[in-house]
């Protein structure tokens, strides 16, 4: 059996009560659609650490090791036979195709990151829903005629 009291009570709500829910499930809404972005967002955020470690990690091959390593090389290569000067421009240019590398790897990484499509998706569909949401007539009666013309 219904419980006529409750059927009443959900009748007969105020539209301070109507609005005050409404507020509540929209509020409710925006913390879902949040938390649907931060959990996407979180998938990408590991991609990009990966890129910007790879494009750290050239960097310090780049700058620190380049100056003991090219020296070593150099004259290992020097030793063997070639003239110091090609020596030193095959280290360097062996060392740059190092970096190269390191920095498609880098590049590669960041174009894997897409945006919140998820998140996205659902927010044009929460507009589009909110656009087509009209306000409903209000009965007329004798309580709503009396407001009106009083008002008039």
């Amino acid at each position: 059996m219904s419980d006529p009291v409750r059927t009443a009570d959900s009748a007969d709500r105020s539209i301070g009560q109507l609005v005050a829910t409404a507020t509540a499930e929209m509020s409710a809404l925006m913390h879902d659609e949040i938390a649907l972005a931060k959990a996407e967002l979180r998938q990408d955020a590991k991609r990009v650490g990966i890129g910007g470690s790879a494009i750290g990690i050239a960097g310090v091959f780049a700058l620190f090791s380049l100056p003991v390593l090219s020296f070593a090389a150099a004259y290992g290569i020097h030793n063997l036979g070639l003239g110091l000067a090609w020596s030193f421009l095959i280290v360097g240019g062996a060392f740059l195709l190092l970096a190269g590398l390191l920095a498609l790897l880098a590049v590669r990484k960041f174009k894997k990151v897409k945006p919140p499509e998820k998140s996205i998706a659902s927010a044009k569909q929460t507009a589009a829903v909110l656009q087509s949401v009209k306000p409903h007539p209000r009965p007329v009666g004798d309580k709503a005629a009396v407001v009106a013309r009083s008002t008039t």
